[in-house]
């Protein structure tokens, strides 16, 4: 019933540099004044972050509220996907993709609010995921160009921050080549020569790139955005049409749909597929859509659409 929800606030203390946690206990103090029981609970280690979202599953508590962005995201629905806790998101990070699929607000007032609605009207919107195995992910699995991109930065010491991602891009523009790419597509097989493969439940990755624009995380289908053979000079000026979402015109881009695709490579071990900006598998892999896997707190007044 209304102002008896039990929610528990995950956080890594460390994280923004200790902003997260001061986040943390400025939500739950929010939430604390209307009437909401609300716990914060900090980890520093994934391990530990993941006992923590389990023992809320096991205690059946109403929500499991995550400050951060899609990485926590990511920890968080490994253990409530497909539970009856529900998932609220104060976006706390770099690119917060899952949540602005999702039109959740941008800002921890309104994101808090928003949250407090849905814990007191006892409402939440169900929303896909999809699963490689045993890894669930929520925004976009990339094999390709782009994954390699994130496997260098993710090696790489020195520099720090941004530059380390954009010295990583032009290594692995300079090593660019297509190779050849086996789809599986609810048992339709394609074979091509691709650059990049993207498999979305939602539209964006990269900060707000949408890579499949196509992309409805409420339709059980995972939408598959491949470029194919293109040349340096082709990829940089498609580039700009990537975030206006036209580079599903290009000749070398193809698009299709699919509940279960299968993404292999004529090399094993070549390409590491990443999903929500972290590391799943080598190739080859399987995603598979899980309709309504994943219970979101937002208000039926605040879904799109409404």
């Amino acid at each position: 019933m209304a102002g008896k929800a039990d929610v528990t606030l995950l956080v890594n203390p460390h994280a923004g540099r200790g902003r997260a946690a001061a986040t943390a206990h400025q939500v739950a103090a929010h939430l604390g004044a209307r009437g909401l029981r609300a716990t914060v609970s900090s980890a520093e280690s994934v391990p530990a972050m993941r006992a923590i979202a389990a023992e809320v599953v096991q205690h059946g508590d109403t929500g499991l509220i995550v400050i951060g962005g899609d990485g926590m995201i990511h920890l968080a629905i490994q253990e409530i996907a497909e539970t009856c806790t529900a998932l609220g998101i104060v976006p706390a990070g770099t690119g917060n993709d899952f949540a602005t699929a999702l039109a959740l607000p941008g800002d921890v007032p309104a994101a808090t609010a928003g949250i407090a609605d849905a814990l007191e009207a006892g409402e939440h919107r169900r929303v896909d995921l999809a699963r490689c195995g045993q890894r669930w992910w929520a925004s976009v699995l990339c094999a390709g160009f782009d994954s390699a991109v994130n496997d260098r930065a993710n090696r790489m010491r020195w520099p720090h921050g941004p530059r380390r991602y954009d010295l990583a891009l032009l290594v692995e523009l300079a090593r660019l080549r297509a190779v050849p790419i086996i789809l599986d597509l609810d048992g339709r097989t394609v074979s091509l020569d691709a650059t990049l493969v993207a498999v979305g439940n939602t539209s964006t990755y990269g900060g707000g790139i949408p890579i499949c624009p196509r992309a409805d995380p409420s339709d059980g289908l995972l939408e598959i955005t491949v470029v194919g053979r293109i040349s340096r000079r082709q990829l940089i000026r498609v580039t700009p049409t990537l975030r206006r979402g036209e580079h599903l015109a290009h000749p070398a881009v193809r698009s299709y749909r699919a509940r279960s695709i299968s993404v292999h490579c004529a090399e094993p071990g070549l390409i590491t597929a990443y999903a929500d900006g972290e590391p799943i598998s080598a190739l080859p892999v399987t995603a598979i859509c899980h309709l309504g896997a994943l219970q979101i707190l937002q208000s039926v007044a605040a879904q799109p659409g409404s």
